[in-house]
Order: structure tokens, then sequence, then C-alpha cells
């Protein structure tokens, strides 16, 4: 298999980059810069010739701005389009040489659970409605923006991904320093869900999607037993050998961070991963101890 993979120098790109090289697959990379040996150069903002495209079974399309930051008029206006215009450009280009040629058939995209906003104990399925939040308004246009390659035939997967578990990146890395340091604990109330997943479970959630027919549409990366944040603090304490007592109140995250803080820690999202467990995807780490180790080793 031949796939096309946009954001392969990124945490999961990376990682899956190395997964199917390792099972024999070919990897195409698009990148902005002069394009080398197994790359195809491109600009978000611009036409895409779909016969960079022609050769390749699959396209994983990941590209996509760093949310955490300081959430200006304008980052906010870059995380979104950077999101909306890339995809929009690789669906316009996936569909014209899938019109012409047939390849690619699948075209994976990334997606985020932000889609069902602050929910508290509600558990959701892809199923389940759109929330509130700049973040879930994103990722409603981000996933409208797949629609030429659908409209054209191919299988499109739009996977909402959670809470990826990867000490050299995701949401991991940020906290590890104040608890490596016995200064973490919960976050806001606690009392707030986490749906987490491991990096090796997106990464084969990903394949799945790419080989699996049955899947299409939104389907939830997300491990199958989600925490409360009180939980996930105790649990990573506990794997670092750290106490994880000292809390980070909710009016310190409201007035230092605003709506970054508010949407990407406070949000509650008991998020399950339905149609992958449907679909018969075998998960690696099905408990957060596990999916903890395997992150740090």
């Amino acid at each position: 298999m031949r796939v096309l993979i946009s954001g392969a120098s990124g945490l999961i790109g990376s990682a899956l980059t190395r997964e199917l090289r390792a099972a024999g697959h070919e990897t195409v990379a698009l990148v902005r810069r002069t394009a080398g040996p197994g790359e195809v150069q491109w600009d978000p903002r611009q036409f895409l010739d779909p016969a960079k495209l022609g050769g390749s079974d699959a396209i994983v399309h990941l590209a996509g701005k760093n949310v955490a930051g300081v959430w200006t008029p304008e980052f906010k206006r870059q995380i979104l389009e950077s999101r909306v215009r890339g995809t929009l450009t690789v669906a316009g280009a996936a569909a014209e040489s899938y019109g012409k040629t047939g390849r690619p058939r699948v075209f994976v995209c990334a997606s985020g659970m932000s889609y069902y906003g602050d929910r508290g104990d509600e558990i959701l399925t892809e199923d389940s409605s759109p929330g509130p939040g700049f973040l879930a308004d994103v990722v409603r246009q981000w996933e409208a923006a797949t629609a030429a390659a659908r409209d054209a035939g191919l299988r499109v997967v739009s996977l909402r991904i959670g809470v990826v578990l990867s000490r050299n990146g995701g949401a991991l890395k940020p906290m590890l320093p104040s608890f490596r340091l016995g200064l973490g604990g919960r976050i806001g109330s606690g009392k707030q869900w986490w749906s987490w997943i491991a990096l090796d479970d997106v990464v084969g959630a990903i394949r799945f999607a790419a080989e699996n027919d049955v899947l299409q549409g939104p389907v939830n990366t997300v491990g199958p037993a989600p925490v409360r944040n009180t939980e996930f603090v105790r649990i990573l304490g506990r794997h670092l050998h750290r106490p994880a007592i000292l809390p980070l109140p909710e009016f310190v995250i409201r007035n230092l961070m605003g709506e970054m803080g508010r949407e990407l820690l406070l949000t509650s999202a008991r998020v399950l991963p339905a149609k992958l467990n449907t679909a018969g995807y075998k998960f690696r780490y099905t408990s957060l101890p596990d999916a903890l180790a395997a992150a740090f080793r």
C-alpha cells in the first residue's frame, strides 16, 4: 500500500510513518519545503496537482496548527484556517485524482473529540450531537471540508482523536515537568472526563481505518475506558512515583489561560469508541496504567 501523509513530521505522523514502513508499506510525505525523495511539495492555500496523488492508495491528512497558545482572534483564525483550508486543498485534489484514476480510494482525515464540547457525564458516541465552543465549531468545519472527496466516491473517515498519550508530545508532555517535581494534581474540580488514547492506538486506528472498508464518516479515536481528571492525575503521579496532591484551581486556569484553558483543560467529554469497537478494532492498551507505561517506554 502506498500512503500519502500530510503532517508526517508531527507526533502522530512520524509514528505512523515508522509503523507503515516497518510493515512494508510505502509512505510519501506532503511537505511545504522543497520536496526530497519520498516527498511531495504542497501549499495548503494553493491548488494541489492531483497527478501528485494518483499513485497513492490512501491519504492520511494530519496537518494543522497546534491549538496551544494565546487565543487571540488572529491565533484562532490560524487554527481554523490551517485545518479547513488544508483539508479543502487535499480533498479537492483527491476527488479529481479519484475521478481520473480511481486512486486514492480512501481519505483518512484527522479531527477532534472537541466536536462534542463540554458535556459533563453524558456518554458520547459518533451519533451524539455537536456541542458548544470554539473548538467544536472548528471540528464541524474541518469535517465538512472533506465533502469533495466524499462526493467524488472516496471512502472518507474523520478521526475524532482524544487526549493522546506520549512523552514526546500531545497532552502529556507539558504536564510532566510539574508532576516530576511533585507539583502535579487535579485540574479544576477534577470531575471532568478525559478520553485518552495511547499513541500506538492512534496509529493502529489510522491503519485500521485505511484498510477496513466498513469504516466511514466520524470515528471516535479514543481508548475504551475514559477516566475523570482526578483519576488521570492520580495514576500519572503513581507511575512517576510522585504525589499528585497540588490542585490547579479553575479560577487560575480561567484567569491565566482564558478560553484556551477552559476548552482544553476544563471541558468534560466522556467519549466512547463505538464504531471502532463495532468494526472489531483490537486496542493495544485498554487501561490507563498500561497506556502510560507504554508512553514512557
